[in-house]
């Protein structure tokens, strides 16, 4: 079968470029759209995963979903520490970090409005378990003491979060003595302090988890049977990173599914543009196609010329919809974490397979619209095209 050039396609669509461009530009929208939710979903997703290290251990309390709802008793977070298998610093000291995660609710910057903000007590060795975050100005807080540090999402989006403020939580003033990059992870939107004053002043007679660094990358297995098999132990053991991808799936997954579900409504708009920019392609052009088929050209090959037409214009509003998605990277955001119903910050992320989802995506609003058209198209009769035009 005799194919029509591509020059020839993709030249019919610069003759009607006003058309095309417009047409285009809607898809783009729908694109654009379509991809922002998925670099949202990836982006709090990459987050939070990023928060946990491959050779730390979180442990909560059986059943408990988060650690704001979790409790490890002093008893247990003492045996917890004494395990073999647990990493120990320089100096002999375990690396074990037993904490308190409370909510706290500050201004929002330029608003005023208030939102919920993750305040982490945390033993001395919790900072080293977090290689991921570097101090930035200031100094660390001091055990026992009412001093706090904040991260960067917190000291730029709360009010009263620079060095040498005080915040009033827990019926005490807490000086604010530092602040700490997190490298895009959820502890850039956390406040952190000592752990045993902040149980006493939010009168917690239990941690909320223990964290602590496993002594080899391999140990993990021998050292949950011995958590799961001491009775004295109702809790459970992960790594860390797992946690935080398990903290990841139901808000990614909500705005994934919603997103989505907007796309395809908003995508009915773009298709139905496309069809009629297609369906008035072949009307002016009718002359043209008879022509063809007088030249040879049997019906498959006008049908996937138009095919291919609508193809092309819905992968140029493809293309401009993921440009214009790219720039949201340079971003930040934050929204409510459905997991601690605390304030979490993240950027939007494009990945490879973001691209491609979306390419396909715009493909087939392309495909879906341009096939009636192209099949018209096709089924013209040659005398019928010669006498129309």
């Amino acid at each position: 079968m005799k194919v029509i050039p591509f020059s020839y396609i993709a030249r019919n669509l610069w003759v009607r470029r006003v058309t095309t461009l417009l047409t285009a530009a809607g898809m783009a929208l729908v694109v654009y759209t379509f991809a922002t939710v998925l670099m949202m979903s990836e982006g709090i997703r990459a987050t939070l995963v990023a928060t946990g290290q491959a050779d730390n251990v979180l442990v909560l309390r059986k059943g408990a979903g988060a650690e704001i709802n979790s409790g490890v008793d002093r008893v247990q977070a003492g045996i917890l520490e004494s395990l073999p298998g647990v990493a120990t610093g320089r100096a002999g000291e375990r690396l074990v970090s037993k904490e308190t995660v409370v909510l706290n609710s500050l201004p929002k910057a330029g608003t005023g409005k208030p939102s919920n903000v993750t305040m982490r007590g945390m033993g001395t060795a919790g900072p080293t378990l977090r290689p991921q975050v570097r101090l930035t100005e200031g100094r660390w807080f001091r055990a026992g003491t009412a001093e706090i540090v904040v991260g960067h999402a917190v000291a730029v989006g709360f009010e009263g979060t620079r060095i040498g403020e005080t915040l009033r939580f827990g019926g005490r003033d807490w000086l604010i003595v530092g602040a700490f990059d997190a490298a895009k992870t959820a502890f850039d939107s956390e406040i952190w302090g000592d752990a045993d004053l902040m149980m006493q002043s939010f009168r917690r007679s239990a941690y909320s988890t223990v964290v602590f660094r496993l002594a080899s990358a391999d140990g993990f297995a021998t050292l949950k049977a011995a958590i799961d098999g001491d009775q004295r132990l109702q809790v459970d053991a992960k790594p860390e990173i797992q946690f935080y991808e398990e903290q990841s799936e139901g808000l990614a997954k909500f705005i994934r599914i919603l997103g989505t579900v907007l796309s395809v409504i908003f995508s009915i708009g773009a298709i139905v543009g496309a069809m009629i920019t297609m369906f008035a392609a072949v009307a002016q052009r009718t002359g043209e196609i008879g022509t063809l088929r007088a030249l040879g050209f049997r019906r498959g090959a006008v049908l996937l010329a138009f095919l291919s037409e609508s193809l092309l214009l819905s992968l140029v509003g493809g293309v401009l919809g993921l440009l214009g998605a790219s720039v949201m990277q340079a971003v930040d955001i934050s929204t409510t974490n459905f997991q601690t119903f605390a304030e979490l910050a993240f950027q939007f992320k494009l990945t490879p397979g973001i691209v491609a989802q979306t390419l396909v995506f715009s493909l087939v609003m392309g495909f879906v619209g341009g096939f009636v058209p192209a099949w018209r198209a096709a089924r013209l009769k040659i005398v019928d095209c010669l006498r129309a035009a």
